[in-house]
């Protein structure tokens, strides 16, 4: 049959060809010599963690199209007007189980980015709106804190700017925790805000913005940096951060020559630790340089800015007088503004990444 149940006959092709390759691990975990080899092993246990998934849905699919068949010939042979009436209801569940789990056995076949479960390195920046867009700016900062509580993930403290009270000019942090940069990727671009000012007398609407940047946190060997092309400097720290800080050269600003890329850290006491948290957002800005310009190369011609890493466009608007969160990407928009700056992002990054899932798949050509 070449349109078995409604289900794809080039996926049901991909799916044995996962299944065969899963007897293929099980089969190499379970011959004796295989414990010698440490390294080896431990490929082919995470390998069979990936793949196992897919073959349960591939086994429940499969069984399915069998089921369906049978319906099919009842259906077929049945005389009875009761029996047919039985079996046309039969065919038609199973077509839309079929339908349904074939859906879910497209994305669990797409490719994972390994850099999903890596910490994300997120920096905040006031933009356009003066004092008012840095208070946005705290507000986002505090929207990810409560993420990560939510997540139950951990937040540290990179490097900190302060504005007026109550507002900052930029901040960057390390978010850790199972999956982090898989969902926190897509909050990379232009937040606006619109609401009136605490400062507004004539109760006039400002629109502010603020630039999110969300990094894969680069491991040493993603990135090899030449000690040559850094030029490290070290000054006072200057604004709130108790006696020691403020007096001793412990800030350090490191410039990256070939790209021209700073990063300056002075939340320490110690220029050796700031040293070491200023390396560490670079070494992070330099693999996402190197992986925008690989997705930017695979992704010429994509018109949707999700997972392209493109910060220039303007991707969600707060808008505080009509409770509404909006999307523009996937023209998603919430009325939970609120929930959502306490931490509540769930629906709107799913509705992301399956919009980030659908459009990868497209582009793999099936």
């Amino acid at each position: 049959m070449s349109n078995p149940g409604g289900a794809d006959p080039r996926l049901l092709e991909r799916l044995r060809e996962v299944q065969e390759r899963f007897q293929g691990v099980n089969d190499s975990l379970a011959s004796p010599d295989l414990v010698q080899n440490v390294d080896r092993l431990r490929v082919l246990g995470q390998e069979r963690a990936e793949l196992e998934p897919i073959v349960r849905a591939a086994d429940e699919l499969l069984g399915l199209i069998e089921e369906h068949e049978g319906a099919l010939e009842l259906l077929h042979d049945a005389s009875d007007p009761e029996l047919r009436e039985l079996a046309t209801e039969e065919v038609s569940s199973l077509e839309v189980r079929i339908e349904s789990l074939g859906a879910e056995a497209r994305f669990l076949l797409i490719p994972k980015d390994p850099l999903d479960d890596r910490a994300a390195v997120v920096e905040i920046r006031a933009g356009t709106g003066g004092d008012e867009a840095g208070m946005f700016a705290k507000d986002l900062f505090r929207m990810y804190e409560r993420v990560a509580e939510r997540e139950r993930w951990s937040v540290e403290l990179m490097s900190l700017s302060e504005g007026i009270p109550g507002s900052l000019k930029e901040v960057i942090f390390t978010v850790r925790g199972k999956g982090v940069y898989g969902r926190l990727r897509y909050e990379s671009g232009v937040h606006r805000v619109q609401r009136v000012p605490e400062t507004e007398s004539q109760g006039r609407i400002h629109t502010s913005a603020a630039t999110v940047a969300v990094l894969p946190e680069a491991e040493e060997v993603d990135v090899q940096i030449d000690p040559n092309d850094l030029r490290v400097d070290v000054f006072r720290s200057s604004g709130p951060g108790g006696q020691s800080v403020n007096t001793t050269d412990s800030a350090v600003r490191i410039t990256h020559l070939p790209t021209g890329l700073k990063v300056s850290c002075q939340d320490e006491k110690s220029q050796h630790k700031n040293k070491a948290k200023a390396m560490k957002v670079l070494r992070s800005r330099l693999l996402d340089k190197k992986v925008s310009e690989q997705e930017a190369e695979r992704s010429r011609q994509r018109r949707a800015q999700v997972g392209t890493g493109d910060r220039s466009a303007k991707i969600r608007t707060y808008n505080f007088p009509q409770s509404r969160v909006t999307d523009h990407r996937i023209k998603l928009t919430v009325h939970n503004l609120d929930q959502v700056l306490d931490g509540e992002l769930n629906a709107v990054i799913d509705a992301l990444r399956l919009a980030d899932q659908e459009e990868r798949l497209q582009g793999a050509g099936e």
